[in-house]
């Protein structure tokens, strides 16, 4: 099983920044997908951002394209999400996740199987 573990989480004013990572302890790093998923409280988990294997493809939501940028690092298994703009919105639980099928580009929560424990954002209005 893959282990995931986010930081970079916190609390911040509307228009401030974040870089919120996720670092992983398996192999599969170049070989999966990983996204990047939030939940606010009382709502479900929606997907904000993915990036695939190669680094090549990457994928936003609407609501956060444009002010936020999802990159990896291989050489530190690292997977990144700059969150710049903020707004009151954004305030949810951030997880990181990869994907369960190799080579494969997805933005389903469905097929994401190894999870972070998730990194609070809080954004202030």
């Amino acid at each position: 099983q893959v282990q995931l573990v986010e930081s970079g989480g916190g609390l911040v004013q509307a228009g401030g920044s974040l870089r919120l990572s996720c670092t992983t302890s398996g192999r599969i790093f170049n070989t999966n997908s990983m996204g990047w998923f939030r939940q606010a409280p009382g709502t479900e988990r929606e997907f904000v951002a993915m990036i695939s294997w190669s680094g090549g493809t990457t994928w936003y939501a609407d609501s956060v394209k444009g002010r936020f940028t999802i990159s990896k690092d291989s050489a530190k298994n690292t997977v990144y999400l700059q969150l710049s703009s903020l707004k009151p919105e954004d305030t949810a639980v951030y997880y990181c996740a990869t994907d369960s099928l190799a080579l494969r580009i997805s933005r389903r929560i469905g097929d994401y199987r190894d999870w972070g424990q998730g990194t609070q954002v809080t954004v202030s209005s």
